[in-house]
């Protein structure tokens, strides 16, 4: 590991000298003669007379002062100088002059000059500097690509601080994300006081403690169990945690996940369920089968009834509360992986249907969406749902996130509905990132490459529609904020540049280069994250009868040994060429990547027999 930090600071050090290492890359950036230099103070005068700004100023010299940079506020130095500028086209957009003499800092509004000083915290140094600091001059205009920049946080599979989902926040918007999607409920937990519901968290916030995977190996609760594990919000801290968001430039969109997904709700209200039986919060047991085809089956009913107008004044409480909460647009109903099995076997929900002329379940779901629509919009807010919302008919005005792939999406779109992409296929960060021998084996993959491929905006469809877009975090398998971290970068910041930039800007050469010197920036405020990019990839595929192996590393100037024949170190084996046929016998594939003539990322050691599986 010490091999590795020292290494990028080398990297670090040449990147000074060649570019700027700025995530996500600015619309455009010159470089001019000179440095802005300072030692352990710099001066700092607003003439925005902005209150905002001055708020969004006391964040960023508090972050000054955690390097080691104390804030002066003397008209005479040479200085950070933070003014409004009206003819700057976008909201969000800034303009950043660095000289010998000044910083000069300009935005629109309070966005764009926060988000000035998200890029110019990226030009400082990341820790205490004993050396004087020296800022290369420089002239940069930048502005966002999309206006919705978005990442989600599951707190209903384990539940975050208030403390941790602002340490959160703050990550999100030093890479100019704008939008922090809040999951409050699921099966798993109800996180969020309502007043007029008090059983959703007196029973709907705890359940009972379970370790390791999700799924066969966690049992449901035992008769008498007590539930313990978990946690909610009260509106106080909900409204502190909003206050911080916006002092970010942070839109929070809360979700209530509905009609599915609401185990923790009818655990507190069983009678809102078609079989009005009790349940419990699930602790993540096997409660479903999945077909492989992305079709499934509940075993417990984790649906609310919609024949039961009890249901909808139910909703209507909920959402008047979290409407007064969330001063933002949206609120988010989720709507997704709702099973209509309990629905087709109730007697009550069947004689609804027939009374309401419903020709089928996906029909009453679009009566279900359309009914909570009309609740959501009577609070002065506007709808957004997954993309299973559309299914048997959308009310006009919804928004769609489009999860499954992009055709959710594009068929929203296509019918005039605003969206925002979040596709598995490259925004889902709780997906395996790494080798499956070091890294957690989940269902998918996702690779930091293959986030960096995504763009919002389809073909065919009108990109007015396209709001922008979003990566999630779902927490089955991320219980600590260390490990949301992990699982967040750097994969965020390839989405970041991909939501922010403007498309002909993007180059994964450029960015890849870039993030490796962030890399040492979070090693210095001690966030953990991922540096898979850094290993090689093993792919195993058949030619002939011969079983043959690749090796795959994306990096630049990137070199990979490996050897078969159970020798180590590895540096002293085989340098990679081209594929190879693997030997037969007993041995272990062991595979790392050198850089600049040293070991960077993780060593990878693989049976034979894991190869052959593959």
């Amino acid at each position: 590991m010490k091999n590795v930090i020292t290494l990028l600071f080398v990297i670090v050090g040449f990147l000074s000298q060649a570019q700027h290492n700025i995530i996500p890359e600015p619309l455009s950036y010159l470089e001019t003669n000179g440095f802005f230099s300072f030692s352990n103070s710099v001066n700092i005068r607003d003439q925005s007379k902005d209150n905002q700004v001055a708020k969004g100023l006391k964040v960023f010299e508090n972050h000054l002062s955690k390097i080691g940079i104390k804030a002066n506020h003397n008209e005479k130095d040479p200085s950070i100088i933070i003014r409004k500028n009206k003819s700057i086209p976008s909201e969000e957009g800034y303009t950043l002059d660095i000289s010998e003499n000044n910083i000069i800092l300009e935005g629109k509004s309070f966005a764009g000059i926060y988000y000035g000083l998200q890029t110019l915290k990226q030009l400082l140094p990341s820790s205490n500097q004993k050396e004087p600091i020296q800022i290369k001059s420089c002239s940069i205009v930048d502005e966002p690509r999309f206006k919705w920049r978005g990442l989600m946080l599951d707190v209903s599979r384990h539940f975050f601080t208030v403390e941790e989902v602002k340490a959160y926040i703050d990550q999100m918007a030093a890479f100019k994300f704008n939008t922090f999607h809040w999951h409050l409920t699921d099966d798993n937990g109800w996180r969020v006081e309502i007043k007029a519901l008090p059983k959703l968290t007196e029973i709907g916030a705890w359940r009972v403690e379970r370790n390791g995977k999700f799924g066969a190996s966690r049992p449901a609760p035992l008769a008498g169990e007590k539930a313990t594990y978990g946690g909610f919000y009260t509106q106080e801290q909900i409204k502190d945690v909003v206050k911080y968001a916006t002092a970010r430039n942070i839109t929070i969109i809360p979700e209530i996940d509905l009609p599915g997904h609401s185990m923790a709700a009818l655990a507190a209200y069983p009678k809102l369920s078609t079989k009005k039986e009790p349940k419990f919060v699930s602790p993540g047991n096997k409660f479903a089968e999945w077909f492989g085809d992305g079709s499934f089956k509940m075993n417990i009913e984790n649906t609310l009834n919609p024949s039961d107008e009890k249901v909808y004044d139910f909703i209507d409480k909920v959402y008047t509360e979290i409407a007064q909460l969330f001063p933002g647009k949206y609120i988010h109903m989720g709507g997704d992986e709702c099973y209509k099995g309990y629905w087709e076997e109730s007697e009550e929900v069947k004689a609804f249907m027939k009374m309401n002329k419903i020709k089928d379940a996906h029909e009453l779901q679009s009566y279900f969406v359309k009914r909570v629509q009309k609740i959501i919009n009577s609070k002065g807010k506007k709808m957004i749902g997954w993309d299973e919302i559309i299914e048997g008919g959308l009310a006009k005005g919804a928004t769609v996130m489009s999860w499954q792939g992009m055709k959710g999406g594009i068929h929203a779109a296509k019918k005039g509905h605003e969206v925002v992409m979040s596709p598995t296929t490259f925004a889902y960060l709780d997906y395996m990132q790494g080798d499956a021998t070091i890294e957690n084996k989940i269902y998918a993959s996702l690779s930091l490459e293959k986030t960096y491929e995504f763009e919002p905006i389809p073909e065919g469809v009108d990109e007015k529609l396209i709001l922008g877009g979003q990566a999630n975090i779902w927490t089955e398998e991320i219980p600590t904020l260390q490990f949301a971290f992990y699982m967040t970068y750097p994969r965020a910041m390839s989405i970041s540049e991909t939501l922010w930039s403007s498309k002909n800007k993007k180059n994964w050469d450029n960015f890849v280069t870039k993030a490796q010197a962030h890399f040492v920036r979070f090693d210095d405020q001690k966030i953990n994250i991922c540096k898979a990019v850094l290993d090689p990839i093993v792919e195993v595929y058949k030619e002939d009868d011969k079983l043959m192996c690749k090796l795959i590393n994306n990096l630049p100037n990137a070199v990979i040994y490996f050897s078969t024949n159970n020798t180590y170190p590895v540096e002293f084996a085989t340098k990679y060429t081209q594929p190879f046929e693997i030997p037969k016998g007993d041995f272990k594939l062991r595979t790392q990547t050198f850089q600049y003539g040293k070991a960077i990322g993780r060593q990878l050691i693989i049976d034979r027999t894991d190869l052959i599986k593959r």
